[in-house]
């Protein structure tokens, strides 16, 4: 039977929320800036477009493969560090790199994405570890802490960045995070039981009631495309300001960290992967219909955005309770893996798509992402229907 994601926290919580805040920390300036900072560097539009297209590319085919050392004998921790040390480096020579060329550029970019793959899905598999080895545990305060990192960077990235100046200023707050982020990994032994080894011969098949949650998942989590690429720039050409933009922002973020603080208080049966699942769906089908309908009203729009705290977070928590609960030993880092590839590459295609629906039809294309959510809604329903019945391995 799959896990239920279990409460409340003991020791070890701290150490790994402190490594879920230095990673996220990180990804709460890197998001945002970067793009600003390569525009500082003079790139036409079109090369910016290829350079952030990259990193999502990189993980679709890094990140899996990466997890997958892990069933063999490879520590989480030791991907944590040596990915830290890798950030650390490729953000540290980009500013050289920038004058002589955005080819170098655009493969240190590469390079730079290689070793931040596996840091958050490494992350997760330690706390979902160390969550079946201590059951009062609690993996949905433990993630908080990530959340939390990331909105506080995104506040106080830009003050931090303005003091700092200069085209250096993104790359050297990041090589410095990327430092201190793999300190915080070295000194993180003993945070988790160590993983099983695959054992010699066939490796340990995926059962197909686990791919179905990945999938679930992956659709809902992609039904977000249009309102992460179009949202701010629908919102302030209905006349609302760009403060008002980030306080809709920081509503969704809030929701979540708020998810995630009060989700162990809830009945046990109410924290199964199917029903986190079908929740994030719901919510989801709710926020795309809602955003084409009401997407220039601010009072809907704050309300649409507090359900980010169920079509994001609800969506993980499902996700990694299924991973925890289904996932078969010698196999658990390959299925953390594969969750984040096959997340970042259905993602990327309604990103795609979406600019496309956008050009084509303004807001209908916020509406279009609601039958992503109700196909994340039905493979939920198909694996929670098998498991019953117990017909898939």
């Amino acid at each position: 039977m799959s896990q239920v994601l279990t409460a409340p926290a003991e020791t070890g919580a701290p150490r790994l929320a402190l490594l879920y805040a230095v990673v996220f920390v990180e990804i709460g300036i890197a998001m945002p800036f970067m793009p600003v900072w390569l525009d500082a560097l003079g790139l036409d539009p079109t090369v910016i477009g290829l350079l952030l297209a990259l990193p999502i590319a990189t993980r679709i085919v890094a990140t899996a493969p990466l997890m997958s050392l892990i069933d063999r004998g490879v520590g989480p921790r030791t991907l944590l560090l040596l990915g830290s040390l890798g950030l650390a480096l490729t953000y540290a020579a980009m500013p050289a790199a920038a004058p002589l060329g955005w080819g170098l550029l655009a493969a240190l970019i590469v390079l730079n994405a290689v070793a931040g793959a596996p840091l958050v899905p490494s992350i997760d598999f330690l706390t979902l570890a160390a969550v079946r080895a201590r059951p009062r545990l609690d993996y949905a305060r433990i993630r908080m802490a990530g959340s939390v990192a990331f909105l506080v960077a995104n506040l106080a990235g830009g003050a931090l960045l303005g003091a700092l100046g200069g085209q250096v200023a993104v790359p050297l707050l990041l090589t410095g995070l990327a430092l201190i982020a793999s300190g915080v990994a070295y000194a993180s032994r003993d945070v988790a039981p160590a993983p099983v080894r695959a054992s010699g011969g066939e490796r340990p098949r995926l059962p197909i009631k686990l791919w179905l949650c990945i999938g679930a998942a992956a659709a809902i989590q992609a039904s977000h495309a249009a309102i992460y690429s179009f949202g701010s720039i629908h919102w302030t050409g209905h006349g609302l300001s760009t403060a008002t933009v980030g306080g809709l922002w920081g509503v969704g973020v809030v929701s979540e960290i708020v998810l995630f603080a009060l989700i162990g208080r809830l009945p046990a049966r109410w924290r199964t992967p199917f029903r986190l699942l079908a929740l994030g769906g719901t919510a989801a089908v709710v926020r795309a219909l809602g955003l084409y309908a009401f997407g220039d009203v601010l009072p809907a729009l704050v309300a649409l955005q507090a359900l980010h705290g169920f079509t994001f977070g609800a969506t993980q928590l499902g996700a990694m309770a299924a991973v925890s609960g289904i996932a078969p030993e010698g196999a658990r880092g390959r299925a953390q893996g594969t969750l984040s590839a096959v997340n970042a590459t259905v993602s990327a295609s309604a990103t795609i798509l979406t600019g496309f629906a956008y050009r084509a039809a303004g807001p209908l294309a916020f509406a279009m992402m609601a039958p992503l959510a109700l196909i994340g809604l039905l493979l939920t329903a198909a694996a929670a229907r098998d498991v019953r019945q117990g017909t898939l391995a």
